[in-house]
């Protein structure tokens, strides 16, 4: 049987997409629509221009913006088409089902100072704490003894304003975590207005005295697993702080990044740690 180049092409194509809608209904990635296919390619192909500097930051994220309302319809479409068809389709639901029930496995057991095998989430919480605090260094230096003893004057120009704060604080993240002193992002943005006049004085008064409160000193810290096994030091943490300590964190970054650019101890070829620029 003799068929033609444009024949078997056809044909080819028409049992390929035949084939790739069937396991696109099977597949969580794209819900089964081709829109949100679609929409993924033009957002990644959005984000390699901007990359590149062909498109603008606003661009970007409009674009990101619509492709993930667009993956969310299409997810709560998939899902309502599987809770439909749960009698005919049973496979298809509990597959999904599974899925969503992934349970991530915990920190495994782990060899304390001594040797010994550590199973119980105690004692593997008290042996991360030890691993994680002794990486970090004791000693002051002399040059931070001399900035700790420094005087400020009183009368001079206070260094933290109470504008900065307030922009600090209207461009927090509400859906971020908060830190062990439970104070929420969304809070604090919401009170904005409120709240920027005493942290002002609260960030004055630490950044004179050389001081910072011991809840500030706080946090959840999380292990998260690299590699190997039974060695603490395969696990980095993560830690969730206070949220007014990271808004003075980036205060003093600010000031002190201001300073270096200013008495021009920084060169242009520096791109490390650098704005726009790393």
């Amino acid at each position: 049987m003799m068929v033609n180049k444009t024949t078997w092409k056809c044909i080819f194509l028409t049992n390929a997409l035949r084939f790739l809608r069937l396991k696109m209904d099977e597949s969580p990635l794209h819900f089964g629509q081709p829109d949100c296919v679609c929409e993924l390619k033009h957002k990644k192909e959005a984000y390699k221009k901007w990359k590149l500097g062909l498109m603008t930051r606003e661009e970007y994220k409009y674009i990101a913006r619509e492709c993930r309302g667009v993956t969310r319809k299409a997810k709560a479409k998939l899902e309502l088409q599987l809770a439909r068809d749960v009698k005919g389709k049973k496979k298809g639901f509990y597959r999904h089902v599974s899925n969503k029930r992934v349970i991530r496995e915990g920190v495994g057991p782990l060899l304390d100072e001594r040797g010994n095998l550590v199973t119980d989430d105690v004692g593997k919480a008290e042996v991360l704490n030890a691993f994680f605090a002794s990486v970090f260094m004791d000693k002051v230096s002399s040059q931070a003894n001399a900035l700790g003893n420094a005087v400020w004057e009183e009368g001079g120009q206070p260094l933290v304003g109470k504008e900065q704060i307030r922009n600090y604080l209207e461009k927090l993240n509400v859906h971020k975590s908060m830190g062990p002193d439970l104070m929420h992002p969304r809070v604090l943005r919401e009170l904005a207005n409120v709240i920027a006049e005493p942290l002002a004085i609260i960030f004055e008064k630490l950044w004179r005295s050389g001081e910072i409160p011991d809840d500030w000193k706080k946090a959840n810290g999380v292990p998260i697993f690299k590699k190997g096994k039974d060695n603490p030091g395969n696990y980095r943490p993560v830690s969730l702080i206070s949220v007014p300590g990271k808004i003075m964190e980036g205060i003093l970054k600010e000031s002190i990044l201001k300073h270096l650019e200013e008495g021009k101890v920084i060169r242009n070829c520096q791109h490390g740690f650098m704005k726009c620029k790393s």
